[in-house]
């Protein structure tokens, strides 16, 4: 959350002339709802099922950047079949620099509505340490600081 996933996925694409695929958008249409009121009514494991499906079912194109959830890598075998259909890469930042981005999003993101100050640093930190060993099985791990879509494909070695 607040790495930078879809901001620098989507300069990416546009940089390498891919397709640029919002995993979270694609969840939407699927659910008929938005991702904050999926939340609500069916609650995180049922929506975690529905990223899984979404993920692992839907056809992406060759040439694609997907951005998915911060938590997506974290459930079932979704990291393993990420992996196995194409490049991982995890974006890294620390808590604060995580938390300063958040700050002002908050509201479409229902882990973090009602967090502030330290204790949204708090919560970005014990989330990251339960989700840091799925993300990093990446194939590349990569600081988001100050990161451009230049930078990122010559470091994939794509551009």
């Amino acid at each position: 959350m607040g790495s930078g996933k879809t901001t620098i996925g989507k300069k990416l694409a546009n940089y390498l002339k891919y397709e640029f695929v919002d995993l979270d958008k694609l969840i939407e249409v699927k659910a008929g709802m938005s991702i904050v009121d999926y939340f609500e009514i069916h609650g995180e494991n049922a929506f975690r099922e529905l990223e899984k499906e979404v993920l692992q079912l839907a056809h992406f194109g060759e040439n694609a950047i997907i951005a998915t959830g911060g938590g997506a890598p974290c459930y079932d075998d979704n990291m393993a079949w990420m992996s196995a259909n194409g490049q991982v890469v995890y974006l890294s930042l620390p808590p604060k620099a995580l938390a300063s981005r958040l700050e002002n999003s908050k509201a479409d993101r229902p882990l973090i509505r009602n967090l502030k100050g330290e204790q949204l640093v708090d919560f970005i930190s014990n989330k990251l340490k339960e989700r840091e060993p799925f993300y990093n099985q990446s194939k590349f791990v990569v600081s988001a600081s100050d990161l451009t879509a230049e930078r990122l494909a010559f470091y994939l070695n794509l551009g």
